[in-house]
């Protein structure tokens, strides 16, 4: 080794050329809150259980979803229709209890295609954080979307531009 070599000064300056022409380059963070970085057109984002027009849930509890989730995340329990309960069930069968443990879910949309009912589908938002392992257990009341009746913002709002999208392919 020479005596330049020695001193490592040829590679002190080559890791700060590299560091300064990092420097100038662009930066690659976004600010979260105030920017969102585009998804893709696939992305598979927080679970939604669908309503109709009218407001009546879509699912009928038939449990192909269950069935054809392969991390096995998808609970859910059928219940019959009361005579008095049409304005909240579109068939004589509903689900009752509906879970999803996000904790399992792998996110592969298995679930969306085997609906024969399009009552489940995947969001274009991701699941938030928690603290506790309950907390990505979701039940009925949390994935059901917004009354269309009621809140109609809310309702466009959770539908995205896909479900948009797919209505009219």
């Amino acid at each position: 080794m020479s005596f330049m070599e020695k001193l490592y000064l040829p590679a002190i300056l080559k890791g700060m050329a590299i560091t300064l022409g990092h420097m100038f380059r662009k930066k690659a963070t976004i600010h979260y809150p105030e920017e969102k970085r585009p998804f893709s057109p696939v992305f598979r984002g927080l679970h939604v259980l669908n309503r109709d027009e009218e407001g009546r849930e879509n699912c009928t509890a038939c449990g192909l979803c269950a069935v054809a989730c392969p991390a096995e995340a998808i609970t859910m329990e059928a219940a019959e229709r009361q005579p008095h309960e049409e304005h909240l069930y579109r068939e004589e069968k509903y689900a009752a209890k509906y879970e999803i443990n996000m904790l399992r879910c792998i996110f592969c949309g298995l679930c969306e295609e085997a609906c024969p009912k399009d009552a489940i589908y995947l969001s274009e938002t991701f699941a938030p954080s928690n603290f506790t392992r309950k907390g990505f257990v979701y039940s009925k009341d949390e994935l059901l979307i917004p009354n269309p009746k009621t809140d109609k913002e809310k309702y466009e709002q959770a539908k995205g531009s896909r479900a948009a999208q797919t209505k009219n392919n």
